[in-house]
């Protein structure tokens, strides 16, 4: 089969420079646009990858507004688009407002076809690039080895993972420090389990749901008979991990009279148990987690600031899930997986409004409320897609901007609203709808007959 060129979406007013354009860029698929309707209903139908545009289009062919106008709407729609621009001699400033506007780069009139070429191969080069990168990331979500259990594609993410694997092999303790439910044990294991400790044992404590008289005992082991129904000797959880990794999360949580004896322990590596006499020598890495700010809580005094630089020769910031960068939706589909084999469900997809629900939430809960929200949009979920309202979220409030690219992903996701939308926006206008979606009239009525939303 003959393989398909890449498309070229060439905005030009000038017929006789679209023919000269189209021409010269044979090597690609080129698909040309005279005005910003004709260039918005190329990009929805046909998704072209690379744009050259010139600003001066009618009914502002002597000005630059109506090629600005364009450029803004197509990025909306499609923000992975590369657009060149159009700048002659004299309107270098309008080729800088393009490119503050999201333009990728600009070429200067009258067009040299050689030097165009070179910077539209370049732009479908680079744009090749991304999408490799995507379809990397995308099979690389799910890590084999130390961080098997993370699933991110997130570049915030990738950094914090880069100084953990960095910091691994060496005996440096580590604090990892960020909101609760970001995953800092899931990560302390995966630190764990990329060390030389890794064959010994991985002995985790939340210092924060452990009342304060009980700690101390929970921590360093006590003797017997050291207080009422001390019954036997036992092992603390730092004996206890003695050749591997002490996790301590929630650290900010220790007591102050409690952080002098694990100061003296993290100094000297020797622990006496509660109610003994006899010093202990533990060979163990410690890894600690907190979301206080104990810079803040050393100024307060109420946590020691000789205890905080032995625990945090490394601090390691943990993203929140606001801030990585995709992985609001990618963790949705896994748990949406996962959820529907558990609960036994129908549900298979996340609708398009649940997903821009996904992306614009702040997620105060992280990857926990995330997943809590997944478990109970797949059991109130009506039929096979999960709307943002199943998860208990607002979805994006209608109007042109929230309009998609075309009705292929919509008709991915099942998406019955933006078909409501497009028939509302045209004032039912079957014929102007269909364009807006990017689709004929007669695949329309199909899909109001199919999806049974009247015409």
């Amino acid at each position: 089969m003959r393989a398909t060129k890449p498309k070229l979406l060439v905005i030009e007013d000038d017929e006789g420079l679209q023919r000269q354009l189209k021409w010269a860029f044979e090597e690609w698929e080129v698909l040309c646009a005279g005005n910003r309707s004709e260039a918005v209903a190329l990009l929805r139908s046909d998704e072209p990858q690379v744009a050259t545009l010139d600003l001066g289009l009618p009914p502002d062919p002597d000005g630059v507004s109506e090629g600005l106008a364009t450029l803004s709407e197509m990025l909306h729609l499609k923000p992975d688009l590369k657009v060149i621009v159009a700048s002659g001699h004299g309107e270098r400033s309008s080729a800088q407002r393009a490119i503050a506007g999201g333009a990728w780069d600009f070429y200067q009139k009258p067009i040299d076809i050689d030097e165009l070429q070179l910077i539209v191969r370049r732009a479908f080069h680079v744009r090749n690039l991304e999408d490799e990168n995507r379809r990397l990331n995308a099979a690389g979500t799910q890590r084999a080895g130390p961080f098997a259990g993370l699933i991110s594609s997130a570049p915030e993410m990738g950094k914090t993972l880069q100084m953990l694997e960095r910091v691994a092999p060496t005996q440096i303790s580590v604090m990892l420090r960020g909101a609760s439910g970001t995953g800092k044990e899931l990560l302390a294991k995966g630190l764990h389990a990329a060390s030389d400790r890794a064959n010994g044992p991985f002995i985790a404590i939340n210092c924060a749901a452990i009342p304060e008289t009980l700690l101390e005992a929970e921590l360093f082991g006590h003797e017997k008979g050291a207080f009422t129904g001390a019954i036997r000797t036992v092992e603390g959880k730092i004996e206890l991990a003695a050749g591997g990794t002490l996790f301590l999360d929630e650290v900010g949580d220790i007591p102050l009279p409690l952080q002098v004896k694990l100061l003296r322990f993290v100094q000297e590596r020797v622990i006496e148990r509660v109610g003994g006499r006899k010093p202990i020598p533990v060979d163990v890495r410690i890894v600690t987690a907190t979301h206080r700010d104990l810079k803040a809580m050393i100024a307060e005094e109420s946590f020691r600031e000789d205890l905080y630089y032995r625990l945090a020769e490394i601090e390691v910031p943990i993203p929140p899930l606001a801030e990585r960068t995709g992985d609001a939706a990618l963790l949705a589909r896994h748990f949406l997986a996962r959820f529907s084999s558990e609960l036994n469900s129908r549900v298979s997809a996340l609708g398009p409004d649940a997903l821009a629900a996904l992306e614009t939430h702040d997620w105060p809960g992280n990857v926990r409320e995330l997943e809590n929200r997944m478990k109970r949009a797949v059991i109130m979920a009506n039929g096979k897609h999960i709307l943002a309202s199943d998860l208990d979220l607002e979805g994006p409030e209608q109007g042109c901007e929230d309009q998609p690219i075309n009705l292929r992903t919509v008709r991915e996701l099942a998406d019955r609203k933006a078909i409501r939308r497009a028939i509302a926006q045209t004032g039912g206008n079957i014929s102007s709808a269909s364009k807006l979606l990017g689709i004929s009239r007669p695949t329309l009525y199909d899909l109001l007959k199919q999806y049974d939303l009247g015409s």
